[in-house]
């Protein structure tokens, strides 16, 4: 596979994980004062509560079952590693989760629940599993997060069922992460609407790609633990950033209040529930940096502690 998914390699990825994923609801933000047209791509309603599964699925279907037969091993901050102890499970294998110290106690519940074993580590030893792809004393193929294409390929289907769903589509606003659901839904939307313009997401307190797209190579940034603990990081995988030129927009940034009042409006407005990344778009969208639409917004997950989900709806600004 090339660096970027093609189209015909997204479409296999399809048929791959039809039966896994489901094809997720669009539906209109209820909002008419919004300053624009703007759409929800609900992937908070996926098994795993996340459009992880996707992308799990897809790469571990590909794999041979000598490749599969010590289990897999995964660095997660939460959702992938649900993504990828689902797919396990299934087949049942072993699946061990390198996951940060500052995880959420509801998302490393949800991974043991599905039989994950998790390991929690600092910040910076878990970054380092995501760049060497492996962890002292743990057997299992690693299946990346992001930097994978056939991941990326699971992504890009979600690209797919928004431009069947709605042909006119003028933006398309993903969460970043790691960049491989930007990446990924980009693939598939430059092939099928190029004219389509795809925006990144992040928030204030952890957006390495804005940094690197304004100094054209990655750049570290000063990276503060939040609510927003699906997205965000000190700094781009320079193949990620290589990828997003041409494909992504722009990066678009929120700040903290900004998602919280979108976590707020979600749930107020078209009783949804979205973790701080799952909301981050709806803010950028909100903010005009999207244009006018129709645009889609991708509520990435929903895996949020409730007490804390609580909290947030509680004491945000409307």
């Amino acid at each position: 596979m090339t660096l970027l998914p093609t189209l015909a390699e997204i479409e296999a990825a399809r048929e791959r994980i039809r039966g896994i994923a489901m094809r997720t609801p669009l539906v209109r933000l209820n909002v008419p004062e919004a300053p624009a047209e703007i759409y929800l791509k609900l992937e908070s309603l996926q098994p795993i509560g996340s459009f992880k599964i996707r992308g799990a699925a897809n790469a571990m279907g590909r794999l041979a079952p000598d490749e599969l037969a010590q289990g897999v091993l995964t660095a997660s901050a939460g959702n992938m590693a649900q993504g990828v102890a689902w797919c396990a499970r299934a087949r049942g294998i072993p699946c061990t989760v390198v996951a940060p110290e500052t995880a959420p106690a509801t998302k490393i519940a949800a991974i043991e629940r599905l039989g994950g074993r998790v390991i929690k580590v600092p910040f910076e030893r878990w970054w380092e599993t995501f760049e060497t792809r492996r962890y002292p004393g743990v057997e299992g193929t690693f299946i990346h997060a992001f930097d994978d294409p056939h991941v990326m390929a699971g992504n890009g289907t979600i690209g797919l069922e928004v431009l069947e769903d709605l042909p006119t589509v003028a933006a398309i606003v993903v969460p970043w992460g790691g960049g491989g659901l930007a990446c990924g839904i980009a693939a598939a939307v430059r092939a099928r609407r190029p004219e389509c313009r795809v925006f990144a997401a992040e928030v204030e307190t952890a957006a390495p790609l804005s940094a690197a797209l304004a100094a054209g190579e990655p750049r570290a940034v000063a990276y503060q633990p939040s609510f927003v603990d699906g997205i965000g990081s000190k700094i781009v995988f320079a193949s990620m950033l290589e990828r997003a030129r041409g494909l992504v927009e722009a990066a678009l940034v929120a700040t903290l209040d900004e998602v919280q009042a979108a976590v707020r409006l979600l749930a107020e407005r078209n009783r949804v529930v979205a973790e701080g990344a799952g909301a981050c778009p709806v803010a950028c969208a909100l903010s005009g940096g999207a244009g006018e639409g129709p645009i889609v917004c991708i509520v990435s997950g929903g895996n949020i502690d409730l007490d804390r989900f609580a909290s947030l709806v509680a004491s945000a600004r409307p």
